[in-house]
């Protein structure tokens, strides 16, 4: 029967970084990975960043709709006309707002008898953990229903708070494997069980925020993307995109994690829907979108004409 690993955690805790180390990891086993990626905005872009550990007949992206809700029949879909492999298992990465304990109670529902039930992996970020304000509550609801809690962004942080995380998610959830991602025996994975623990489930559309996109058009220099995102308000808590910088002719990847942080790397291949800026949070809506877009370039351009 093949396993299914479903992926949940806070935007920017590091679920992409953990599914391209799983993917890579089952494939030197032997094993036949299919991926299917959700988010509320353009999953296709997130999509390509696989294309060079798997065959894209082997990646399914899952745009506009919430898998822990409006998309869950759509999911439990896709998943029962996976095709059938030797040495199969199939990974879900849910988008970061996903209530993750609705996620598995919905999910094991109408499911082939040929899949085993679902487990769920919570990516915690440690530098990061209970720092969300107002959206606290979303963050420790998705690591209640998860069989192991991978541990993240542990760089730059002291023993004191890694101790002190760690105490504060076996509190939440007694039952789960806790290991940092270098730790992490992918073997033991397909013989996780659901967990059996009981749940404190939140208000439902607590975990549903504003999300939106716009086109951007050719930048001038690498620096535009910072400006956008140090320009985009802070209440929204997760911005992504792809853009091409004038003179190159690869595309270029960007995002800002809800802690400000900005991290720009090559794009693999040329984006399906053209170079987009993709917002999730509240406050998205394409005019704020394209209002930013608008100051950034003029100011570019302007601190390029002051130079000498």
């Amino acid at each position: 029967m093949e396993t299914i690993i479903t992926i949940v955690g806070f935007l920017g805790a590091g679920k992409t970084t953990l599914l391209k180390f799983l993917i890579d990891s089952f494939s030197k086993k032997g094993y036949d990975p299919f991926l299917v990626l959700n988010d509320y905005e353009n999953a296709h872009m997130d999509a390509q960043q696989f294309v060079g550990q798997m065959q894209t007949n082997s990646i399914k992206a899952l745009t506009g709709s919430c898998i822990c809700c409006s998309g869950i029949a759509e999911l439990r879909n896709i998943v029962n006309r996976i095709p059938k492999r030797e040495k199969g298992i199939t990974l879900i990465e849910a988008n970061g707002t996903s209530d993750a304990c609705a996620l598995m109670e919905f999910l094991g529902v109408g499911l082939n008898d040929r899949f085993l039930p679902p487990i769920q992996i919570s990516v915690v970020d440690v530098k990061n953990w209970q720092k969300r304000g107002d959206h606290n509550e979303l963050e420790a609801n998705q690591i209640q229903v998860s069989s192991l809690l991978v541990l993240t962004h542990l760089g730059n942080t002291t023993k004191s708070r890694q101790d002190t995380v760690v105490k504060e998610i076996k509190a939440l959830n007694p039952l789960a494997q806790i290991s940092t991602m270098e730790d992490l025996n992918i073997l033991l994975l397909p013989e996780l069980l659901p967990t059996a623990g009981t749940v404190q489930k939140m208000e439902h559309q607590k975990a549903h925020w504003s999300s939106c996109s716009a086109d951007l058009p050719m930048l001038p220099h690498l620096e535009c993307i910072h400006a956008i995102c140090r320009t985009l308000p802070k209440n929204i808590l997760r911005v992504k995109g792809c853009a091409q910088i004038n003179g190159e002719s690869a595309y270029t990847y960007f995002e800002r994690n809800p802690d400000g942080e900005i991290h720009i790397r090559p794009f693999n291949g040329v984006p399906i829907t053209g170079t987009k800026l993709l917002t999730i949070g509240p406050g998205s809506n394409p005019e704020t979108l394209e209002k930013v877009i608008r100051q950034s370039l003029n100011a570019s351009i302007s601190a390029e004409k002051q130079k000498p």
